[in-house]
């Protein structure tokens, strides 16, 4: 099993639901991301998501697409993301999800990538704008390497697009809540629930819920249907509004664990 399917197997047996935060690598440092991920461990987070800087990111929103700017203009690539992952593993066994557009992936060499994801102490790999047709000898590669391949279902996918992507998903799947880039909201949708049990009917591995998902009381909805929150623009954002503070670590911990403990701690100041 990886580091993902242990944690959701202990969660389960546990009764809890997984919290799983995402950060842009480099986002303003490659060193303040490594601080940010052995915090973020320590703050309770089950999964990271370490996002690799893409010049043209199509899915995102503006909070994330300035976070990559941010990472782009600090020298952050795959190379350095994958020598990141084996610096945080010097003092961290969080799970570690790298989650990239394809393109990269695919100019660094498949079966490459592969090996030296597993070797830099990655779990989990997901191709944003990778379709599931497309996916097989990624799939291959990746899985032969002991990586769980996580896809994205969207609310509008078909009941035989949900079961493809089910079926090519180990780790856990990601459930996009709402169409459209990734971004802080008021409300999650409405339909959320309905999405989550027609994911059901395909499915055994866990689900997880990102896209808008940025307040405590969001992850306690998600988490009344799903098997994990993900929360990326909220964070990104609370990086944003500390950089040059030298507490910048401390208080992006704080605010995480503000969000993944929504009936224990208040907004930190």
């Amino acid at each position: 099993m990886t580091r993902i399917e242990e944690r959701f197997e202990r969660l389960r047996r546990e009764g809890r639901k997984a919290f799983i935060p995402y950060l842009t690598a480099g986002d303003p440092t490659l060193e303040i991301t490594r601080d940010l991920v052995i915090a973020l461990d320590k703050a309770g987070a089950d999964v990271v998501e370490l996002g690799v800087p893409f010049s043209d990111p199509i899915a995102d929103g503006p909070v994330i697409q300035r976070g990559t700017e941010r990472a782009l203009a600090a020298g952050s690539g795959l190379r350095k993301v994958l020598g990141l992952g084996a610096e945080i593993r010097k003092q961290s066994q969080v799970p570690l999800l790298l989650m990239s557009y394809y393109n990269p992936l695919f100019n660094y060499g498949l079966e490459r990538l592969a090996k030296d994801l597993a070797q830099s102490g990655f779990d989990g790999i997901l191709a944003t704008d990778l379709t599931v047709e497309e996916s097989d000898e990624y799939s291959r590669l990746m899985r032969g390497a002991g990586l769980n391949t996580i896809f994205l279902a969207a609310p509008t996918s078909s009941p035989e697009r949900m079961k493809k992507i089910a079926q090519a998903s180990s780790g856990f799947l990601y459930a996009v809540s709402r169409t459209g880039v990734t971004g802080e909201r008021q409300e999650l949708d409405s339909d959320l629930q309905d999405f989550l049990q027609a994911l059901r009917k395909h499915t055994s591995v866990p689900i997880a819920v990102g896209f808008g998902v940025s307040r405590p009381e969001h992850v306690r909805s998600v988490w009344q249907s799903a098997d994990g929150a993900i929360v990326g623009s909220a964070i990104v954002r609370e990086i944003e509004k500390n950089i040059g503070k030298p507490d910048l670590v401390e208080r992006v911990a704080a605010f995480a664990g503000w969000l993944s403990h929504p009936d224990e701690k208040s907004l930190p100041v």
